[in-house]
């Protein structure tokens, strides 16, 4: 069996901050499987926003602008609380390792793995339950709470490195761990069936993915998107796109849509529960707009409404985009790509919003 090298080029954050806290090296060491782990060989890793919101200190408390505030994903914000700074709310450790995304092949194993595991092609789950109290919230992310995917190798649990069997390219299959677990995520604990949706955000990562997502399950989806890019969502699956720089409800009925799958919040968010039917169901996984809203509690509680947030994945989430991959549903739609060491320049793309799908580093 051919050995491993000792040393990987990768991207280290070394701060809380702006693009210049990212640093390609290639004198990284190598990681070595732990007992449990697999050590897979990446090839390929997605662009996210939690790359930003991590980098830029944006999970803090103390701040209290979208991330599509001018420049902050940039440049990163002054009122930064390094304490709560991550979206566990625990202070992250620096020198880190980013990107929830990775896809690629386990060259090693750790203790108590079967060799045989190795030549697998696997896709690592981002989010994952792994190691936290049965029945708990508990998470943490790849590239988060451990060094993740932007670098040539990477270790995680034996049992979040999933076999793919896809005609998929590496960079199609990067796009898809964290985005569509998010969104397979926010489906399954709102309960989404065929029904009416409005999702937001439809144009980016995990918006698109919704689309699709929701799609499988029947539902009849109103997205929210840029008219410029319109027919780019309809491609997605989206049966109608309303212009995100419009009033909302001049454009569809109040009160007309069972689930909103929110991405966006920010000031226009009170329009989005009057969307909802009595008894409708709200939940979201991002604010990009904002994340300070105004609620009137009366319509809260009037009509019936239910409020989910979604961060926690139980395995099955990942199972089931698994079985879609697998099975040859799903084609997440690639942007753009970037090599590795030009990690700034995609994140400056990325912050941009000028693109319709996921931005993917080439790794391997």
């Amino acid at each position: 069996m051919t050995s491993n090298p000792s040393e990987m080029c990768g991207v280290v954050l070394t701060g809380h901050g702006g693009l210049d806290k990212l640093e390609f090296r290639t004198d990284l060491a190598v990681p070595r499987p732990e007992t449990g782990e697999v050590l897979v060989r990446v090839a390929a890793a997605g662009v996210n926003n939690t790359d930003i919101n991590t980098r830029i200190g944006w999970y803090s408390k103390a701040v209290t602008e979208g991330t599509d505030a001018g420049g902050s994903g940039a440049s990163g914000s002054d009122d930064v609380d390094a304490a709560d700074a991550s979206w566990t709310g625990a202070p992250l450790v620096f020198p880190r390792i980013q990107g929830a995304d990775a896809t690629g092949r386990i060259v090693a194993v750790g203790e108590g793995v079967a060799d045989a595991r190795v030549g697998e092609r696997v896709l690592c789950r981002a989010v994952s339950d792994t190691g936290t109290d049965p029945g708990s919230y508990e998470a943490w992310t790849l590239g988060s709470e451990r060094d993740g995917a932007f670098a040539q190798f990477v270790t995680l649990p034996a049992v979040d490195a999933f076999v793919v069997d896809t005609e998929l390219t590496d960079l199609e299959l990067a796009a898809l761990p964290c985005a569509y677990s998010t969104a397979e995520g926010m489906l399954h604990r709102i309960g989404l069936e065929a029904e009416r949706v409005l999702i937001t955000g439809a144009s980016g990562g995990v918006g698109g993915a919704a689309i699709q997502l929701a799609k499988l399950r029947g539902a009849r989806v109103v997205a929210v998107a840029s008219a410029s890019k319109a027919q780019q969502v309809l491609a997605l699956g989206a049966d109608v796109v309303v212009d995100r720089g419009a009033p909302l409800l001049d454009q569809v009925d109040a009160g007309s849509f069972d689930v909103v799958v929110d991405l966006v919040a920010g000031p226009a968010w009170p329009d989005l529960l009057d969307a909802l039917r009595r008894g409708g169901r709200y939940i979201t996984a991002g604010a990009i707009a904002g994340p300070i809203v105004e609620l009137d509690v009366r319509t809260l509680y009037l009509r019936d409404l239910t409020l989910a947030g979604s961060t926690h994945q139980p395995r099955e989430v990942f199972e089931q985009l698994v079985s879609y991959v697998n099975a040859g549903s799903l084609r997440p739609t690639v942007a753009a790509t970037f090599p590795l060491a030009e990690i700034r320049a995609a994140q400056e793309l990325f912050l941009s919003k000028r693109f319709v799908g996921k931005i993917v580093l080439e790794v391997g």
